[in-house]
Formats: structure tokens, C-alpha cells, sequence
């Protein structure tokens, strides 16, 4: 933290000296009180009270006198915002092996109940778009900031929705950065600061190569935060039909490192709501330096409050 106007701290000094001259009157008072002979008579001019509490209205003033002069001398501190035109497009995979119940109660309904989380915390004013895939990308919701547009589309995503089976993670980000691209009319000169999330639980099957997607996402600035989602043990089909669909984030590590985001594991529902949390305290913000002298101007009226109360409900009179 910084002060624009660092001088003014100065004043600290007067507030200290007010802290020494009522420490120095709190004395003097002690010893005329053991001067005082008729104890008696004291003990009906001056009646017991909790010794604590005539301190707390001069404690509480002094503390608000010290945060004043803290404001007063212009704090600044380096404060997350959201970016102007933030962009986030979460990317599904819905392809068969989500079905796959090695997380309760099944990857993809799991995936669902994580992404609506991650949204809801989202700024109000970030455009959020939703690509669901398989062996092909397609875009559910195109990004905005219509929330209610976006859980509807996070609730239409299924096994299937995406066409063909497979597992496409490059059709996935070229969808997504085509999504971004067209975000408004300003986005081909001047395009929106983005970021894609794509969860899925496999390596590439079909489509376009990851590398080249990735490389593409490079070029135009756009991070890919990939979670790799499920365990070693995923089965999908029943009896002795079951087919094994272990989770393989190599592909997804891969895209992740290339473009310059997080990559992701997680076993379980927590662990899925515990990785978008995390991505969310990053993405489509930055840090600007601000005045941020009303925290304590603030914190200094309410100090100021609270010694009026006390003082009045416990003496009968303002400090």
C-alpha cells in the first residue's frame, strides 16, 4: 500500500499524543482516588462500574481519529476489477464416456452442476458463451451477458448434443475462438479480452489437431484453462459389456501449457467445483491502483458510531 499524500501522516503524531494524555489522566485520576480518604462517601459519588468500560468510547475515538488521518493521507493498493468486455466461453464434452458414473452421479450431470456454480459467480457484466462437444463443436449459447439464456443452455447439454461421438478438443477451441470473434461489431478490430474453460475427459479422437486450435488461441491471446475430469476407473455400459473410459489429460496439458493457461485435474464433484473456483479468481480481471482511503474513512465513521453509543447508553453523554 501507498499514500498519495504520505505528509499528512504526520497527524498520526497528534493522535498519539492524544493516547499519551489520556493515559497520563487516567493516572492522575488512580492516585486521587487513593488520596480520597472517606471511601464511604466516595463509593456514593462515584459508584462501582465495570472499570473497562469508561475506556471503550475514548478507545473507539481515538481509533476512529487514527483511521481518519489514514484516509486523509490517500491510501492506494492495487484492486482486482473486470475487464471492459471480459469473455468466457466454457467448453463441455458430451461425449458417451461423460456418462461414465465414476463420479456420482455421472460425469457429465456432475460437469453440469460445477459450470452452473462457476457461472453464478461470475462479474454480472462478463459475456459468458457455452460449446458443447463430442466428435464435433457446436455453440449452445453465444456470449452474453444473459444469464438465464446460459443456465438454460448448461441444461440442454447431454450425451449427443454435439452430433457425432468423439472426442474433439481442437474443433472445441477453434468454436470458441470463432465465438469470441464475433462477440460484437468491435470484436475483428479490437477483440475482447477472453479466456476459454474446457472440461472434458479424454484425449483427442476426432477432428482438427489440438496443436494447431492451441496455436491458433496463441495468436490471438486467448488462454485455455483445461480440466481434466474423472478417474482411471470410469466404466460406462453395464455387466460384462462394460467398456473401460479412463480419464487422459495429456491432450488437455498439452493445450493448457501452449496457450499460456491452468491446467486441471479433478476426481470429483468437489474437486470440479474446487478447480472453477480457482480459475474464476483469474479470469477477465486485472489490477489497477486505486484510492482506496474510504475503507478507512469508512471504518472510521462506524468507530465514531459505535463510541456515541456506548458513551451514551453507559454515561448518559457523548464523549
Amino acid at each position: 500500500m501507498t499514500w498519495q499524500s504520505p505528509e499528512r501522516l504526520w497527524l498520526l503524531a497528534g493522535v498519539a499524543a492524544l493516547v499519551v494524555g489520556y493515559l497520563l489522566m487516567q493516572r492522575r485520576r488512580s492516585r486521587y482516588a487513593v488520596r480520597f480518604t472517606n471511601l464511604r462517601l466516595l463509593d456514593r459519588v462515584a459508584p462501582h462500574r465495570p472499570a473497562w468500560r469508561r475506556h471503550v468510547p475514548a478507545s473507539l475515538f481515538l481509533a476512529m481519529l487514527a483511521l481518519l488521518v489514514v484516509g486523509f493521507a490517500r491510501p492506494t493498493d492495487e484492486v482486482r476489477v473486470p475487464r471492459e468486455r471480459a469473455t468466457v466461453i466454457v467448453a463441455v464434452d458430451v461425449s458417451r464416456s461423460m456418462l461414465a458414473a465414476d463420479v456420482a452421479p455421472d460425469r457429465l450431470t456432475a460437469a453440469k452442476d460445477a459450470a452452473r456454480e462457476f457461472v453464478d459467480d461470475l462479474p454480472e457484466e462478463f459475456n459468458v458463451g457455452l460449446v458443447a462437444f463430442a466428435g464435433d463443436a457446436s455453440v449452445l449459447v453465444a456470449p452474453d451477458t444473459d444469464r438465464a439464456a446460459l443456465a438454460a443452455g448448461i441444461d440442454r447439454l447431454a450425451e449427443g448434443a454435439a452430433g457425432i461421438q468423439g472426442t474433439a478438443i481442437g474443433e472445441a477451441i477453434d468454436t470458441s475462438l470463432e465465438s469470441i470473434r464475433t462477440l460484437d461489431a468491435r470484436a475483428a478490430e479490437e477483440p475482447p479480452p477472453a479466456r476459454v474453460v474446457l472440461l472434458s475427459d479424454g484425449a483427442n479422437t476426432s477432428g482438427r489437431d489440438p496443436a494447431q486450435a492451441a496455436a491458433e488461441a496463441t495468436e490471438q491471446g486467448v488462454p485455455v484453462d483445461t480440466i481434466s475430469f474423472g478417474t482411471p476407473d470410469g466404466v460406462i455400459g453395464s455387466g460384462g459389456g462394460g467398456q473401460a473410459v479412463p480419464v487422459d489429460g495429456e491432450t488437455l496439458r498439452e493445450v493448457a501449457r501452449q496457450t499460456g493457461g491452468g491446467y486441471h485435474e479433478a476426481g470429483s464433484s468437489d474437486e470440479l467445483r474446487a478447480v472453477y473456483a480457482d480459475i474464476g479468481t483469474s479470469v477477465g480481471y486485472e489490477t489497477e491502483r486505486q484510492d482506496v482511503s474510504a475503507r478507512f474513512i469508512g471504518v472510521g465513521l462506524v468507530l465514531a458510531l459505535l463510541a456515541a453509543a456506548t458513551s451514551m447508553l453507559w454515561f448518559s453523554r457523548l464523549p
